[in-house]
């Protein structure tokens, strides 16, 4: 310092900094602490934050914590001061025991680098405990011969606190012949020993009480005490001796229980009760009075707990030999315990991932975890193993920490899980391992398209379908999970003669079944290409098309379509030539039809349904053709009408039908000559017939009026008449009721004589209708004609009205024959 202060200003800084940078690196990764025991829980023990160079707030950040191999876990994080407090109550004898330093280890792990750091706390001892003595009450047997300066050993106290806290000084209560001397044996323990001061004289005093106290140095000051009882005798003046000042054995942590491992012997010079030896085992706080039994009348130990090296490695024993009256000594047996591979290796997870994205690149960490062996030397050496052709590797780090890391990119569509089995395998013999097992999911990206399985498609479909008709499902399998394998379907949109296609076809968007929005017509189009595009909901979305071609299967909805012969367009029908002297089998006309249907619903045959004279034309059945089947005859009508079916082979069958008009003529000029002989003149011939047609029936209804006049006159003459007679009923008794007709057989007549006249202006021709007579009788009983006031007439005059009439009949029959 004197030698700094020489030195000019800047120098002693840049000086100054060296050497803490010095002390800095030379404390790196190793930090040191002290705090006494039995303090409350939250107590302080160092500044953790500002020894890692870290803000406190920084601590959580970065996921600072303590790491500490399989014991309680004594101290704990203040995130908020970021300093190291205790986690509870620390009892130092508990956790070291007589150790003069206790030590505890653990590490501080930094969750964002996976850096470990080491921490060493020292417990320091508190005055806590009082000395203890073995008994509380000691009872010894002195022979009064015994003389002045004779020594006998007493039970030592304990105290399990260590340093100026532990058993420091042993007082003895003042009497008159008993004094006390300590002594420091090799192992630095105080054994206090009872000095006759003065002779004994049993008949003055047989019993002497003297109070024991054991005292320590701390603050404040402890101590124990204990009772002796001195009980004079005569003539023992030997106490036993051991074979060894110390005996030593060592003893494998597997020997069962029940092993006898040593047999200490004491003898004494005495003889008779004076020389018979007993053994004691000396109490002590420890576990090795509950680990050993020594027999006391032959000095054999035997195990009776089940000795564990990691436990304890040495255990020592104080064993008494006291004889008949009561004199002792004592030896000390230490008991060496040989570890053997008895433990397997323990695996520590400081931190592991359960899932890994499938794009991480290669030395990614999956895990960090500590190997540990509660064995020593050779079967505590490790070494950690992976199975073969894993993407993953071990990598070695400090205090037997090692890093799981991958060697390569990994696959999920692959492998979408890994169950990692990790070995760790120590070094005895025979040899034990530890399997320790890290299941890691792969996360899914989204790097594959959907697929579909054939690379086209294609479907078929009746035309005239019902609207929402399933056509076909197209599925697209993605090997990605969750999102990225959730596929919708959709169709390329573009227009079918002018028309969106979403307007004949639709998809759905979760199944991709494709459904029919419209009726297809075959005849409109008979197949449709389009692309389905099948779509992942990953980001980004990934996609994949196919191509479909739907065709549309024909039904049988078209009817023939004639084709000629045509129907003229001003109503006239058409005129087919055949002449007269045509042979069999010739050719008048063909029948032309087509069927917009195909295949089978497209084949068309035809057949005659009607002719005006049957057998004298043939059809055929698939070419259409109209024949003669035999030779024309002067009797045949001129004018021939013939009605053709044409016929599909659908199922059901459609037809058409076409009436044909052949006129039988050896040209044109005569079909019209033939035809003009039948017409009636035009023009001022068409207007005197009309006229004529009015006149007759005017004249026809005069004669109806007259006549029903004199029916009813002659009926109201039979009525005057058969008032008169009355009184000669009987003379008109046999008269036939045939001679009377009622108003039935007048209503008869009048209906038989209605009629119905159509006249145009303008037309060439009228319609005069007669219908058949259509006489009906009615005969009435005598009883009849008294109780109604009808008209009746002889049959006679109906008679008469047939013959009254003849040219009305006659005009009726020409005007039927020309129409």
């Amino acid at each position: 310092m004197a030698v700094l202060q020489k030195l000019p200003q800047r120098r002693r800084l840049v000086l100054l900094c060296l050497v803490l940078a010095a002390l800095w690196e030379a404390g790196v990764g190793q930090m040191r602490y002290s705090v006494p025991e039995e303090i409350d829980k939250g107590s302080f023990v160092g500044n953790i934050a500002k020894d890692l160079g870290l803000e406190p707030r920084e601590l959580a950040e970065r996921g600072v914590r303590i790491v500490s191999r399989g014991r309680t876990q004594l101290f704990a994080l203040n995130p908020r001061g970021g300093s190291l407090v205790t986690a509870g109550r620390i009892d130092r004898e508990e956790l070291c025991s007589q150790s003069t330093q206790c030590l505890v280890n653990f590490n501080i792990l930094l969750e964002d680098k996976l850096n470990i750091y080491s921490v060493e706390v020292e417990i320091t001892d508190i005055n806590d405990n009082a000395p203890r003595f073995g008994v509380e009450e000691l009872e010894l047997k002195i022979s009064e011969t015994t003389t002045p300066g004779f020594r006998i050993p007493l039970k030592s106290a304990h105290d399990a606190d260590v340093g100026e806290n532990t058993l420091q000084k042993y007082e003895l209560n003042s009497n008159d012949h008993f004094s006390l001397d300590v002594r420091s044996g090799a192992d630095g323990n105080k054994y206090p020993e009872l000095v006759l001061e003065r002779a004994l004289d049993r008949e003055e005093e047989a019993v002497h009480h003297l109070v024991l106290m054991a005292l320590d140095a701390g603050d404040p000051v402890r101590s124990g005490t204990s009772r002796i009882r001195v009980m004079v005798l005569d003539a023992n003046d030997n106490a036993p001796v051991f074979t060894q000042p110390e005996y030593r054995v060592s003893v494998p942590e597997n020997v069962p229980v029940g092993t006898r491992i040593l047999v200490v012997t004491a003898t004494d010079a005495d003889e008779g009760y004076n020389a018979q030896v007993a053994y004691f085992q000396e109490k002590t706080p420890g576990e090795s009075s509950e680990v050993f039994e020594l027999k006391s009348t032959s000095g054999e130990i035997t195990i009776t707990k089940s000795l564990d090296y990691e436990d304890a490695k040495f255990h020592e024993i104080d064993i008494e030999a006291q004889d008949g009256p009561g004199l002792l000594t004592r030896t000390k047996v230490i008991v060496t315990v040989l570890d053997v591979n008895d433990n397997a290796p323990e695996f520590y997870m400081t931190s592991a991932t359960s899932s890994i994205s499938e794009d991480s690149p290669p030395g990614t960490i999956i895990a960090l975890f500590n190997v540990h062996d509660r064995d020593s030397g050779k079967n505590a050496f490790l070494t950690c193993s992976l199975p073969e052709n894993l993407p993953f590797k071990l990598e070695r780090s400090v205090d037997n920490y090692h890093r799981l890391v991958t060697t390569r990119a990994l696959d999920r569509e692959q492998f979408s899980s890994y169950n990692i089995t990790v070995t760790a395998k120590d070094g005895g013999n025979p040899s034990l391992s530890t399997d320790a097992h890290v299941l890691l999911q792969v996360a899914d990206i989204n790097d594959n398209p959907p697929m579909f399985p054939h690379t086209s498609y294609s479907a078929y479909i009746p035309e005239n379908n019902p609207r929402g008709a399933s056509i076909i499902s197209v599925t697209a399998h993605d090997p990605d999970s969750d999102d990225n394998a959730h596929v919708t379907y959709s169709l390329t949109e573009y227009t079918l003669q002018g028309t969106p296609l979403s307007s004949y076809i639709s998809i759905n968007s979760d199944t991709g079944v494709l459904y029919a929005l419209s009726s297809f017509d075959y005849e409109r189009f008979r197949d449709l290409q389009l692309w389905v595009t099948a779509r992942d909901s990953g980001t980004p979305q990934l996609s994949s098309n196919v191509f479909l071609r739907l065709f549309v299967l024909d039904q049988n909805d078209n009817i023939p379509e004639i084709l000629y012969p045509t129907l003229p367009t001003d109503g006239s029908t058409g005129v087919e030539l055949a002449p007269r002297s045509a042979e069999p089998g010739y050719l008048v006309t063909k029948v032309v039809a087509e069927d917009k249907d195909s295949g089978q619903n497209a084949w068309l045959s035809y057949r005659l349904l009607k002719a005006s004279e049957p057998g004298l034309f043939a059809i055929g059945l698939h070419t259409g053709e109209v024949r003669t089947q035999r030779a024309l005859l002067d009797r045949d009508a001129l004018k021939q009408s013939l009605v053709v079916a044409v016929q599909d082979h659908g199922q059901p069958p459609l037809s058409a039908t076409v009436t044909l008009t052949v006129a039988i003529a050896d040209s044109i000029p005569d079909v019209l000559a033939d035809l003009g002989s039948l017409e009636i003149p035009h023009d001022s011939d068409a207007s005197g017939l009309t006229l004529y047609l009015v006149v007759a029936v005017a004249a026809v209804s005069c004669i109806f009026l007259a006549f029903v006049t004199v029916l009813l006159a002659l009926r109201v003459r039979r009525w005057y008449t058969s008032r008169l007679l009355q009184v000669s009923r009987g003379r008109l008794a046999n008269v036939p009721a045939s001679q009377f007709v009622g108003v039935d057989g007048v209503q008869a007549f009048l209906q038989t004589y209605s009629h119905e006249v159509s006249l145009t202006a303008d037309s060439r021709k009228s319609h005069l209708i007669f219908p058949q007579p259509n006489y009906a009788d009615t005969l009435i009983s005598q009883e009849s004609c008294e109780k109604s006031d009808f008209l009746s007439v002889p049959q006679t005059l109906l008679e008469v009205e047939e013959e009254t009439f003849p040219q009305v009949n006659s005009l009726h029959n020409i005007l039927v024959s020309y129409y």
